[in-house]
């Protein structure tokens, strides 16, 4: 679970994005050129991407931390197992 301040920070971060996904409908309806729509979809996953890793590191100071501390095993494991499948998703090397 986030905190108050993580959370905030994600949600300026989404609201970001939200206007910038608009701003690219907007391209693509009005033929703007392609290298710019590009760059405005770059700008996109970037913030994205900062949202992204803000929560990832909110949950592994939280939950995976937590898991560690309470010492259980199969917690253990399975934490490790999900943040191997979050950072293959994200690297683009595995997971889902």
């Amino acid at each position: 679970m986030m905190d108050a301040e993580t959370k905030k920070k994600v949600l300026a971060r989404l609201k970001r994005a939200e206007g910038q996904v608009a701003a690219l409908r907007r391209m693509v309806e009005e033929d703007t050129y392609c290298v710019d729509v590009l760059t405005q979809i770059s700008a996109v996953q970037g913030a994205l991407g900062k949202a992204g890793q803000i929560i990832l590191g909110s949950h592994v100071r939280t939950c995976v931390s937590h898991a560690f501390d309470r010492g259980d095993e199969d917690d253990k494991v399975a934490k490790v197992e999900e943040l191997m499948d979050v950072f293959g998703r994200y690297a683009g090397i595995g997971g889902r």
